[in-house]
């Protein structure tokens, strides 16, 4: 049996040259796969964080538009100030009442009163015509339970700086009592919120909740 040559010192050198050479590669395909994967990872790491302000700006954007919805819309609470004046304030503390229009039933005669700086509802500005009506439909001299008189009320007001206003349909809430030869007295009671409407359709739905009630006959 013939024994296999003794490689030469060269052969041997090279031999071990060729071997680091060879894990020295596998090592650079394993670094540049290792930044293969962090690189995936760190776009992936973006992707989510910035998918995650997205979804944090459209709900913040949701919110903000929820919120101004939700200025715009107002309510309208009254106050008994005596027997002949409703004192009004918004339900929203932050609401500010500018100016307001309160307009009647065109039944009754009486043209859309103004108010400034003071939102309130004064029994005078319909008294006279709303009696008249009652007299002429033949209702009772005093009233059974509280009465009701439509009115649209435009309100301009403002919330953290930005103008807004609201047109809605309201009740007044009144009494009545007396005799018809001696006098009648008109008591306000309170005002209830009908539903909002859009201004070229107030005056129209206010007739048209007007001419349902007796008074109107």
């Amino acid at each position: 049996m013939t024994d296999m040559p003794e490689p030469t010192p060269e052969k041997a050198k090279e031999a071990r040259a060729q071997e680091a050479a060879a894990i020295r590669r596998r090592w650079i395909t394993l670094g540049e796969l290792l930044a293969v994967v962090a690189a995936l990872i760190s776009g992936l790491t973006l992707y989510l964080n910035w998918s995650d302000k997205r979804d944090e700006r459209d709900a913040k954007v949701v919110e903000s538009s929820k919120a101004s919805a939700r200025a715009a819309r107002l309510v309208l609470n009254a106050q008994a100030d005596g027997d002949d004046q409703l004192t009004l304030k918004p339900a929203d503390l932050d609401q500010l009442v500018q100016s307001q229009t309160i307009a009647f039933p065109k039944a009754l005669g009486i043209g859309p009163v103004e108010t400034t700086g003071e939102p309130r509802i004064e029994a005078g500005w319909f008294e006279d015509a709303l009696k008249s009506r009652r007299a002429k439909a033949k209702l009772p001299d005093d009233s059974v339970g509280d009465e009701r008189l439509p009115v649209a009320i435009t309100t301009r007001f403002v919330v953290n700086g930005e103008p807004h206003e609201d047109i809605a349909l309201y009740d007044i809430g009144y009494g009545i009592a007396g005799k018809w030869l001696s006098g009648h007295k008109l008591t306000l009671r309170g005002l209830s919120l009908v539903r909002h409407a859009k201004a070229d359709g107030a005056q129209a739905a206010l007739d048209a909740r007007w001419a349902g009630l007796p008074a109107s006959r």
